[in-house]
């Protein structure tokens, strides 16, 4: 059953819908977990091990085995930040983001309605990741980008995978805007976040925090906030196995926006439960580059459902977190994925996170989805000749 998070109409799953015909809110589905936790063990650690707890119809999957990331236990920066660390590293995705988990849903949805074409307005990681499994399903696949805010490695994804990629002069906002009227109008099936099948799948991130840590919930867990759905979709993970009995306590989710991109923090730090749009955001961090994020109802849920928290950082914060991940964890992330180290700094710095929490931050996007950016933080190699004198000196001296 699909229902709307504002007013609670209700919807069949076998629609296609996007939004409430009621109030034009947002929708979920709901679905109780009526299964032992031992029926997981022993399967592929992949997302469709699963399968019972997601509501879509298992001969139709179309998977390139998404699921399963690691869970690192990184007491380096834990150490020196005074909390229990755990990085769950979503890069490890097959197309390199966490975006993989919904799209493996979604697209499944897609082969059991019949639809042949699909389509997404992106920032790059769900234009990827749509790319990827359009492809490995056989369909037509649509993407709109926001004209020169693509980090490379994104576009060339897309466009590798056959999409038909159309390049929009205007900001994501605009181009999702334009996408959903395509798809109210039947041209195609819509795979951007706000259609519910798509947080079914990256709930499981949730799912896998619990069943790494021994099927106990961290004190809190923390990760970028651009769009809105993944926080929403987390919370709704942990949330179902809290109340199937998997687990005793529930996480505090912490989201985490860039200082130019900021709505639902915005939002947080007035109590709203609705978003002001920010005009024209802008970051370095361009998979949260979202001025309105169509998710905002259920993240701002999530947030003051869970005790939990929303926070800003800069440019400058984000590309030295990411730096300092990659230095002392040996963990490689895009820009979006480190404000999420760089949030619990500033938490920790702040007193908001108390010393010895145990923290699992979710780090979204691998590294090389934005060489660019990674390549200009970094100094150039120095250039030598390949004379062995001249490299013995120069490692002696260091």
């Amino acid at each position: 059953m699909i229902r709307c998070v504002s007013c609670g109409a209700e919807y069949d799953d076998d629609e296609v819908i996007y939004t409430c015909e009621k109030c034009g809110s947002v929708l979920e589905l709901v679905s109780d977990i009526d299964v032992s936790k031992d029926i997981f063990d022993g399967r592929k650690d992949t997302l469709w091990k699963f399968k019972e707890c997601i509501p879509v119809d298992e001969s139709k999957i179309v998977s390139l085995d998404e699921g399963g990331t690691p869970f690192c236990k990184c007491d380096k920066l834990g150490s020196e930040l005074g909390v229990n660390l755990y990085v769950k590293v979503e890069g490890s995705n097959p197309t390199g983001s966490f975006k993989d988990r919904g799209m493996t849903v979604g697209m499944t949805k897609a082969m059991e309605l019949g639809v042949s074409t699909v389509g997404c307005a992106s920032t790059g990681n769900t234009s990827a990741s749509l790319a990827a499994y359009a492809a490995r399903a056989g369909l037509r696949c649509i993407v709109f980008l926001p004209s020169g805010k693509v980090a490379l490695g994104k576009l060339a994804q897309a466009m590798f995978h056959g999409a038909e990629v159309m390049s929009i002069n205007g900001n994501f906002d605009e181009a999702l805007e334009a996408m959903t009227a395509l798809a109210l109008e039947k041209h195609l099936y819509l795979l951007n976040s706000i259609n519910p099948y798509r947080l079914e799948g990256q709930k499981t991130i949730g799912y896998e925090i619990l069943r790494d840590l021994g099927w106990q919930a961290p004190d809190r867990i923390i990760l970028p906030v651009g769009n809105a759905g993944n926080i929403s979709a987390i919370w709704k993970g942990v949330s179902e196995f809290y109340n199937a009995g998997f687990v005793k306590d529930l996480p505090m989710m912490t989201g985490i926006q860039a200082e130019g991109a900021c709505p639902v923090t915005n939002a947080f730090r007035k109590g709203d439960r609705r978003v002001v749009p920010v005009e024209n955001p802008e970051t370095i961090a361009t998979a949260i580059r979202i001025g309105a994020p169509v998710s905002d109802i259920k993240a701002l849920n999530a947030i003051y459902d869970s005790n939990g928290y929303s926070e800003t950082v800069t440019d400058e914060e984000i590309l030295d977190a990411q730096k300092l991940l990659a230095r002392t964890e040996g963990i490689g992330v895009e820009p979006a994925s480190a404000a999420s180290i760089a949030g619990l700094k500033k938490l920790v710095d702040q007193g908001v996170i108390d010393k010895g929490e145990t923290i699992t931050c979710v780090v979204t996007g691998h590294l090389l989805k934005d060489p660019n950016t990674a390549i200009d933080a970094c100094t150039k190699p120095t250039e030598v000749d390949a004379d062995i004198d001249t490299l013995r000196k120069i490692l002696m001296n260091k």
